[in-house]
């Protein structure tokens, strides 16, 4: 199997923790809240006992990945994530589906943090290479979006709302057979030999405090995006082809993203192509503010898509540019930890407001504003390496 066959199959790692066990949700939750009589901050919070998981994964993934290695926590994440889904069709209380979400939070950052290491070393002698293997792997996901897209609201519009845990069902035996192939990628990666030495941190977090807060303003001004735009979309009229449509964009957007910023990542350094990534996302989840009609969403998914994995794969980037083989995987891990604290704040506090103000606007706009922030913060992160070798 070359390169980048092995990168694509471990994209599947994506695929199942994050298309399926975090953004697929949002086809779901005007079905689930209708069906489960749930106010809106229900609704948020369900994708923030995901993000509770999540915080606690790339927590576990910081603690042991020194030690056990990357390989061995993605290969143990995929099935534990797979199983989450598959039982999160099978209940419907509120305190039970927060805890299988959680579940697959948990074992999701695991693939997601290990998964980014273990791209980054599919071409350890070839960094160009190397760079496009990350943001595959990254991009992959958009695949699994296209899936939940096209399938989803059809099973939904089929079934009714009560169909929703036919579509989770589904997801989680597709996640099973999704975990063989990415196990075996995983398998054919070699990890660098030595790990990091207990007594000498082999990076230090403050040299990358800017790149570190616009990570932790990605993953709170994403995630309520991703969380209500197609409750957003129902709102305001949209009939399913119109979800179809626009959700499958957001998934091809995420496919045809790593070819688009395959330049900027490869020959940039520094924070600035974050800070060029965070616009673009913050550009799409901006529109639906302005216009809800097909054509606009359809922009806003395209710009959306477009940033929306890159950001990761950005960030990846700059720790494999910027620090040793050893420390790539702490230090991813670090930056999800803040990110899964962003995580966990956006969709309760976007819920919140629309019970607030009877509109899903102003958490909408928020998201926007957190997301710009977070593209200036970007703009501050030095050329670490550079400034080392001076």
């Amino acid at each position: 199997m070359n390169g980048l066959g092995i990168a694509f199959l471990l994209s599947l790692g994506t695929v199942v923790s994050n298309s399926f066990a975090r953004f697929a949700y949002a086809l779901m939750l005007p079905a689930m809240r209708n069906d489960l009589g749930w106010n809106w901050s229900q609704a948020g919070w369900l994708n923030t006992a995901n993000a509770f998981g999540y915080l606690a994964g790339a927590l576990l993934a910081r603690a042991l990945v020194d030690r056990v290695g990357n390989r061995a926590l993605f290969i143990a994440g995929m099935p534990a994530t797979a199983l989450a889904l598959l039982a999160t069709g099978l209940v419907d209380d509120l305190l039970a589906l927060s805890a299988l979400r959680a579940i697959a939070g948990v074992a999701g950052a695991m693939v997601f943090v290990c998964g980014g290491a273990l791209a980054g070393n599919v071409f350890p002698d070839d960094p160009r290479r190397a760079t496009l293997a990350i943001t595959v792997f990254f991009g992959g996901s958009g695949a699994g979006l296209v899936l939940c897209g096209a399938g989803i609201p059809l099973l939904l519009e089929r079934g009714g709302d009560a169909a929703w845990p036919q579509a989770w069902l589904a997801m989680g035996a597709a996640s099973l057979a999704m975990t063989v192939a990415a196990i075996a990628a995983a398998r054919a990666i070699a990890e660098p030999a030595a790990l990091a030495s207990a007594g000498a941190p082999v990076w230090r977090p403050r040299d990358f405090a800017p790149a570190l807060l616009a990570y932790t303003c990605f993953g709170l001004g994403y995630i309520g995006y991703m969380t209500f735009v197609i409750a957003w979309m129902r709102e305001h009229g949209a009939s399913t082809t119109d979800v179809i449509l626009v959700w499958s964009l957001l998934g091809i957007a995420t496919l045809v993203a790593p070819w688009l910023w395959k330049r900027p990542f490869a020959e940039w350094r520094g924070g600035p192509v974050i800070a060029l990534v965070m616009t673009v996302l913050a550009a799409g989840a901006g529109l639906p503010l302005l216009a809800s009609s097909l054509p606009a969403m359809l922009a806003s998914a395209a710009l959306f898509g477009a940033g929306m994995f890159s950001t990761p794969s950005a960030v990846s980037t700059l720790i494999r540019k910027q620090l040793p083989k050893p420390a790539w995987g702490g230090a991813m891990a670090v930056f999800t930890i803040l990110f899964a604290i962003g995580q966990i704040v956006g969709p309760t506090v976007t819920g919140w407001l629309a019970d607030l103000y009877g509109s899903l606007r102003p958490g909408l706009a928020l998201s926007v504003a957190v997301l710009l922030a977070g593209a200036v913060m970007a703009l501050w992160q030095k050329d670490v390496a550079s400034e080392s070798r001076g």
